[in-house]
């Protein structure tokens, strides 16, 4: 942190006051506060304050490093046990002076981010800090973000503060458990738009060239949910909403603000009657943000998007615009389940993730055909889900965080894919009516204020009448997941035997309650499901004894219940041999997955998963299904099988997606065939297609060929060194000049396959601060490009020598982008005994050790399938 005046003692005394307080009986001669927002100091302040008001007056300029601002906190005070006590603030990253305490002048010392004022300056009951300070503006790596368009010149500057940044950018008390009212007045210069939480009541003219905007105080959030964005922003009016974008995308985002803003309503519409509760603040902007490090942030009454999540670079399909309707409405979830009620701890960060994902496709499924919905949200969560939870890095969905300044390592699949799926089997177990008023009565409840997850589950309760300990302590305190096998026989034509088997696919010894509906296939005639429960190790299903004999069984059908659903062999064999037969979208959907599984289970060769793709592809008419079978075969084809074999299979594999591109009736059909062909292409005639392609000599049916397509394209033909990458990237540099052109010929440039290439970008990854987040995380695929592990293992130990560094500086889910890119880019036994000899040699913080667990899994996994099926 920058201090007012410089002093070579640590813990100097100094005139000022930081951005985040926290309040605290902290005796002077005790240790000081810890870095970050500890449990027991979040704990002890949120004991003794409460009624906190922030009064912010920001000034914000073009071309700046610094963000000057004033600020005034008034908070209620219980008394101090110890007169010697100390008020502790939050402040990292900024310099502070003029700190007064009820009007008196006073002094703060600092400590590991906080600046602690002594207890004698406050009295029992209402107090008032008022401090000036000046925190740091920067491209990437701060809480206040510049981004310079390189199309018009313009500047835009944003806030984004979670889970514990408000202490980068003001003094504030920076924990979610002590929400506060926010009121802000921003000076910024007079052909800027400032939007922030809350309307604006006044504005009037500034010193020469600003002008001054004086915003409504806030209801009660916690500091992360506290947001501004401003610059040249061009507002779109619309029913009720309005979508803000920066100017030189103005004219594209009126074409795509309409079907937003009314995805938008439709979704406040229907969730204020779900949750029988009104939209929870006074109104509601859709901000679109040029080089946002994630797809939304749902800040309250201002959610802020990544403009390429809503502005598509491509020509969507019918998947990408509900993919993008999923977003929008999992952000507006957010304003009930994470705004208006708020975990108290971030161990409870599923509380607001989990749910927002459930109610977007909750919301969904009454805007769309409902099963067509739960097969994408089957396709959109359980497999990520399923991947980290066999992982030796996985978690709890309620995780132990001692303290905030590890809050980022919660963010993942656990909580994004794993908790929607367990919320839809807790649906399936109490009744879809049950769940719908145990939502209703935590959110009347705790409106306003903060939860934990032992409220919801007696709200569920109380809603349903049944005990839910055992269920809730099974899944949302247990790691991992159960597999379930089902184990059946036939004798003259009927079920003699049926038996489900329930294992802990760690070997932790856990087991879990599961309800679920088992499908019972036969030629010529419906299928048939029972309802079964199980909370042991295995169970006899009696109502299935006696039942005609299947062709093939699957226990799991319609996706009500969590764990790893295998095919057993004889349903494995006759599903793959028969695929075509399965009529229903949804459950062909489930069989392929339960295939996909048995690949990486070893089970199934993934040479046989691409020969299935190869001949049933043709056939499938859903996008959905189409789509999610395509990745798996190109994650097949380039990780899973050896040279020889991918040499052997990529002529017919090519051949098939090219027929697809041409020959599918549905454009977004044709699309998803287009771009798996530009991912897997790898013969000298596939390359060849993607130069035609290029110079407009051949074409793709209906498909308008985009900037971000040729990008893509020359990315594919740098990475496989074809020899007219170089110059297609230069003649594709003079041909889009773009500020968007201009980054994805940077990441273009990564797949380079030259040593020279790879040691500047990592270079520019570790020290070049001027460049954005998104440009690093856009470019870390094809620096890691599939095909060249070997170009990239030297960077291996370094990348992992970097992840305190990266933990610290860079966004939230960036962490996980860097370790897929690096240990995911490489295939060998050797790379992964290099990340294990660095784990024990280097041992990380905790949370850091789990993400590299996790990761390696899929490393591990790949030299063990490699080693039993690429011969």
């Amino acid at each position: 942190m920058y201090l007012a005046r410089k002093s070579t003692k640590p813990d100097q005394w100094l005139r000022f006051s930081p951005l985040c307080a926290m309040l605290v009986a902290l005796p002077l001669a005790a240790q000081s506060p810890a870095e970050g927002v500890s449990r027991e100091l979040a704990k002890a302040r949120a004991s003794r304050i409460s009624d906190v008001h922030y009064h912010l007056s920001l000034e914000l300029a073009s071309d700046t490093d610094r963000l000057p601002g004033r600020e005034e906190i008034s908070l209620n005070l219980l008394g101090m046990a110890d007169p010697r006590g100390s008020v502790v603030l939050d402040y990292r990253d900024g310099s502070a002076t003029n700190l007064t305490v009820n009007g008196a002048a006073a002094e703060a010392q600092t400590a590991n981010g906080h600046l602690i004022i002594a207890g004698h300056y406050f009295v029992p009951g209402q107090n008032r800090i008022a401090l000036d300070f000046a925190s740091g503006i920067a491209t990437s790596g701060r809480a206040i973000t510049r981004y310079l368009d390189r199309d018009d010149g313009a500047q835009y500057i944003y806030s984004l503060f979670v889970p514990m940044d408000a202490s980068q950018a003001f003094p504030c008390f920076d924990q979610p458990d002590l929400k506060a009212r926010f009121h802000l007045e921003i000076v910024a210069p007079d052909d800027w738009t400032v939007v922030s939480n809350t309307r604006i009541e006044s504005t009037a003219p500034g010193k020469p060239g600003f002008r001054h905007t004086d915003f409504a105080e806030t209801p009660p959030l916690p500091t992360y949910l506290f947001a501004f964005a401003a610059g040249p922003f061009r507002a779109i009016p619309g029913e009720g909403f309005r979508l803000f974008v920066r100017q030189s995308k103005f004219e594209r985002a009126v074409q795509e603000a309409p079907e937003v803003m009314q995805i938008a309503r439709a979704g406040v519409r229907h969730m204020a009657e779900y949750f029988q509760h009104p939209f929870p603040f006074e109104k509601y902007d859709l901000v679109l943000i040029p080089g946002f490090p994630f797809g939304g942030m749902e800040h309250a009454g201002a959610t802020f998007f990544r403009e390429e999540s809503i502005l598509f670079r491509s020509v969507p399909t019918a998947g990408d615009k509900i993919q993008r309707a999923a977003l929008v409405l999992h952000e507006t979830a957010h304003q009930w389940f994470g705004d208006l009620v708020t975990m108290r701890w971030f161990d409870d960060l599923w509380l607001k993730e989990g749910f927002a994902q459930y109610t977007a496709y909750e919301t969904l499924a009454t805007l769309y055909p409902p099963n067509d919905i739960w097969k994408r949200f089957y396709q959109s969560f359980k497999p990520a889900a399923y991947t980290i939870d066999s992982t030796a890095g996985t978690t709890p969905i309620h995780q132990s965080i001692a303290n905030l300044k590890d809050a980022k390592s919660a963010y993942g699949a656990i909580v994004y894919s794993k908790t929607p799926g367990i919320l839809r089997q807790l649906s399936f177990v109490i009744g879809e009516t049950a769940f719908r008023d145990g939502v209703r009565l935590f959110l009347r409840e705790h409106a306003y204020g903060n939860a934990e997850w032992g409220d919801l589950i007696h709200a569920y309760e109380r809603a349903s009448g049944q005990s839910l300990a055992a269920w809730a302590d099974a899944w949302i305190k247990q790691r991992g997941m159960p597999q379930l096998d089902a184990v059946w026989s036939c004798a003259e034509g009927r079920i003699d035997q049926f038996r489900l088997d329930q294992t802990d696919v760690l070997g932790e010894g856990h087991l879990w309650p599961i309800r679920m509906q088992i499908l019972l296939a036969y030629d010529g005639a419906p299928p048939q499901t029972v309802s079964a429960s199980l909370s042991n190790s295995g169970a006899v299903i009696p109502e299935l004894i006696g039942k005609p004999c299947p062709v093939w069984v699957f226990a799991n059908d319609q996706d009500y219940a969590y764990g790893r659903f295998l095919l057993d062999e004889h349903s494995m064999q006759r599903v793959a041999a028969h695929i075509e037969t399965v009529a229903d979208p949804f459950r062909r959907a489930l069989v392929w997955g339960a295939m996909w599984d048995g690949v990486r289970e070893l089970r199934m060769a993934p040479s046989m998963y691409l020969g299935l793709s190869i001949r049933a592809l043709p056939a499938e008419s859903d996008e959905a299904l189409t789509q999610s079978v395509l990745a798996h075969t190109a994650t097949a084809f380039q990780h899973y099988l050896s040279d020889a074999q991918r040499a052997a299979m990529a002529p017919d594999l090519e051949a098939m997606l090219e027929h697809g591109m041409q020959e599918s009736p549905d454009l977004s059909l044709r699309i998803h065939y287009y771009r798996t062909f530009r991912s897997v292409a790898v013969t000298p005639a596939a390359l060849a297609r993607l130069k035609s392609i290029l110079a407009g000599q051949s074409s793709v049916p209906g498909l308008e060929i985009k900037p971000l397509d040729r990008w893509n394209m020359i990315t594919a033909l740098l990475a496989h060194a074809d020899p007219a990458g170089t110059a297609l990237l230069s003649a594709e540099q003079v041909r889009d000049p773009t500020g968007d052109g201009r980054k994805y010929a940077y990441v273009a440039a990564a797949a380079s396959p030259d040593a020279a290439t790879k040691r500047q970008y990592f270079k520019d990854y570790m020290e070049n601060r001027a460049l954005q987040e998104d440009w690093v995380e856009q470019s870390l695929s094809a620096f890691n490009y599939w095909n060249q592990a070997a170009l990239t293992l030297p960077y291996l130990e370094a990348a992992l020598d970097s992840l305190p560094q990266i933990k610290r500086d860079r966004k939230i889910f960036f962490v996980l982008a860097w370790l897929n890119a690096f240990i995911g880019g490489q295939d060998t036994a050797a790379a992964a005994s290099e990340v294990r000899q660095w784990l024990k040699a280097n041992p990380p913080e905790a949370d850091l050790e789990r993400k590299v667990l996790e990761v390696l899994d899929e490393l591990d996994r790949t030299v063990r399938i490699r080693a039993r099926f690429s011969r």
